[in-house]
């Protein structure tokens, strides 16, 4: 009888041997050489920015109620003969008709940002498309031309909303870059988040109804355009054609050869991306801010500041939210209930 005797290195070829297995049991790989995860932990992940070598880099500004900076906005970006991308909410269009005009006759994007800023994670299929269709209804009506972009009231979402927008031939997206003018910081604060963050394919958050937003603009455009960076409109900055997202919500073309080697990496990576779930990024809830705060509101930012803090990353790789597990966004309405009440 032969008596088999494990050394390290034999435990070491077994481990490769299972791990290989291991492996196998978990991905299967689509036709294109695409690695899909095979179990029900896949993500669909938004568009955070996108992948290439041009130093371009997108503004974007989220519209749900206020609109007495709107003007002003569209006034600086003339000045400074910049586009950009404005997400606009059904209920906003519908108070705002010539505005919206404006915005599409200055030749910005009109992207859809849902029909009555509702979290997205808690309809169904069926809601999620009324919501997007209603918005959409309205700004053709307004502009001739459909949107093609969406961004997710608080930036919440799930498979379901991220699958239901591609299925719908739109592109759900968010943000890598966020200026934090919804918490009223002042204008350098804000140009020193960008210069920290920025990179090429980066999208940039900021608001309509902002308070310092419209004075901190200019300063925001010379500091991307001193960094070497061309300001486009989303529209423009997204490549033609298929594309896959990684695992910290880079667009990737998948006729480049990073496509593969990057989707494989972000299967691989998704189960730790899934750990971090409770870990919502603060610029997720700048919208829950926006959709909380008018005139009657204005101190709901410093509950999110003494509660939020910078302790949570701005810039983190994208979190994901259910209707079970809203981690940061939960506490945060605990905290406006809590605050009704007294």
């Amino acid at each position: 009888m032969r008596v088999f005797i494990l050394t390290r290195k034999r435990l070491a070829v077994l481990g490769a041997a299972l791990a290989v297995v291991l492996c196998l049991g978990v991905f299967r790989f689509a036709d294109n050489g695409t690695a899909v995860a095979a179990n029900a932990s896949q993500r669909s992940i938004p568009i955070y920015c996108v992948d290439t070598d041009e130093k371009k880099v997108s503004i974007s500004f989220d519209a749900a109620w206020g609109n007495e900076q709107t003007q002003t906005l569209l006034d600086t970006l003339e000045e400074y003969k910049v586009k950009s991308t404005f997400f606009l909410v059904g209920d906003w269009v519908r108070k705002y008709p010539e505005d919206v005009k404006n915005i599409a006759k200055a030749g910005h994007d009109v992207g859809n940002h849902s029909n009555t800023h509702p979290y997205m994670t808690k309809l169904d299929e069926s809601g999620i498309k009324s919501e997007i269709e209603t918005c959409n209804s309205e700004v053709e009506k307004l502009t001739g031309k459909k949107p093609t972009l969406f961004r997710p009231p608080y930036g919440d979402y799930d498979n379901k909303v991220v699958d239901t927008v591609r299925g719908m031939g739109m592109y759900c997206v968010q943000w890598d870059v966020d200026t934090l003018d919804w918490k009223n910081i002042s204008g350098q604060e804000m140009c020193d988040r960008i210069k920290k963050n920025i990179k090429n394919g980066s999208i940039i958050l900021m608001h309509n109804g902002a308070e310092n937003t419209p004075a901190a603009l200019p300063m925001i455009i010379q500091t991307i355009r001193d960094l070497g960076y061309e300001i486009v409109p989303i529209s423009e900055l997204l490549p033609k054609g298929d594309y896959t997202t990684d695992h910290t919500g880079m667009m990737i073309p998948k006729n480049t050869s990073k496509s593969s080697a990057a989707s494989s990496t972000a299967a691989s990576q998704t189960t730790a991306s899934e750990n971090e779930q409770t870990r919502q990024t603060a610029a997720q809830v700048n919208s829950a801010t926006d959709y909380n705060t008018s005139s009657k509101n204005q101190n709901v930012s410093q509950i999110v500041s003494s509660k939020n803090s910078d302790s949570v990353s701005m810039n983190a790789s994208p979190q994901y939210t259910t209707s079970t597990n809203q981690g940061v966004k939960g506490e945060f309405d605990g905290l406006l209930n809590n605050k009704k009440k007294k």
